[in-house]
């Protein structure tokens, strides 16, 4: 039993069996024992591999976004240049070098990492020198807000819940009777919502929140942001999973020793920013990225020398690979040019049809 696990079931002793929301939120960031509060996941040494430690393009492309929106806004200065879940700083590292081409840009840009692990703060502060950490959304200034965040969305823990007879019952973490760790499930509950026997569906009560402070900030002081992750439209069933060594794992076996997520469902997100007055655009990261100019960044950087980009950029934009699974959500001011690669959703997309 990993020191975690002990945590948690003396929790369950004391207040029975927990949702799956508090589960991976002791799992992910218990201060002491929790997966991104004691070690770096990314890379190949790692547990697991994301898009901008696949290729510095991602992260320059990314910054080559921001840097039209925020040209096409005005040039506002100072702004607020963010990431929440920026890791290693690699995304923001390739994102400055990249707009800092653009006159003025860099020296109006005052950095702000929202960031939980002390771990990881200290990595991004190593990578990227002075920058201003944050607790948490809240904290952003109340200034022109340009943000970026990569594989943030799909770590926030989510509530489960499966169609039975009579209701639907809620995943729940409880203890067998050997004192292990085991899923079950709650009491019936009359929820009203569609669905056939076994169906799963997923919420996650912390994300609509969050996009909805990201964009109250941008609907008031304009500027935009670009949240990219694994996830669908109105998604269903069950996505939560746990990643060790690059394999899946049991999620209940060593908690505290392997990263959990669950695919992200993008539709209340763009909802909650709509709900702000901010216009809001989805499309797929392949589609992104193929539209920002991916094939010709990975055809200069070949003549340089890496002969690694080519292979990089399928892997970020083929649909075999990254390029479907990922998808990505804009939101900026109703009143302000569309960024590039989106177009902003109707009412009827928005309510879940034609997406």
């Amino acid at each position: 039993m990993t020191p975690l696990a002990a945590v948690i079931a003396d929790e369950i002793r004391s207040s029975g069996p927990m949702s799956l929301s508090r589960y991976m939120e002791l799992c992910l960031l218990h201060p002491r024992h929790g997966y991104y509060s004691t070690r770096d996941p990314f890379g190949a040494q790692g547990d697991f591999v994301t898009a901008p430690e696949i290729s510095q393009i991602f992260g320059e492309l990314l910054g080559l976004w921001l840097a039209q929106v925020w040209l096409d806004q005005g040039r506002p200065a100072p702004f607020t240049l963010a990431e929440i879940g920026p890791g290693r700083g690699t995304l923001m590292q390739d994102a400055r070098r990249a707009l800092r081409v653009v006159p003025g840009m860099g020296d109006a840009a005052r950095l702000h990492l929202v960031e939980a692990s002390p771990h990881l703060r200290a990595v991004q502060q190593q990578r990227l020198g002075a920058v201003t950490h944050l607790d948490d959304i809240t904290q952003l200034p109340q200034a022109p807000l340009f943000l970026i965040a990569n594989e943030f969305l799909d770590a926030l823990p989510i509530q489960q819940f499966r169609r039975v007879a009579g209701g639907w019952a809620e995943s729940l973490v409880g203890l067998a009777g050997d004192g292990t760790l085991r899923p079950g499930l709650g009491p019936v509950l009359d929820l009203d919502l569609p669905g056939e026997p076994g169906d799963v569906i997923e919420r996650c009560p912390a994300a609509p929140t969050i996009i909805g402070q990201i964009a109250a900030r941008v609907a008031q002081h304009g500027g935009a942001a670009l949240l990219v992750d694994y996830g669908g439209w109105n998604g269903r069933g069950d996505t939560f999973q746990a990643l060790s060594r690059h394999k899946p794992v049991d999620p209940f076996a060593a908690p505290g020793t392997a990263d959990l997520t669950a695919h992200v469902d993008f539709a209340p997100l763009a909802m909650a920013a709509a709900a702000e007055g901010c216009a809001v655009g989805f499309t797929s990261q392949g589609e992104l990225l193929t539209a920002l100019g991916i094939e010709a960044r990975a055809a200069r950087l070949t003549a340089a020398g890496d002969k690694g980009a080519a292979e990089a950029a399928r892997r970020l934009t083929h649909p075999d690979s990254m390029g479907q699974l990922f998808k990505a959500l804009a939101i900026w001011p109703a009143a302000a040019p569309s960024p590039p690669g989106f177009l902003a959703l109707g009412g009827a997309a928005l309510a879940g049809r034609g997406i």
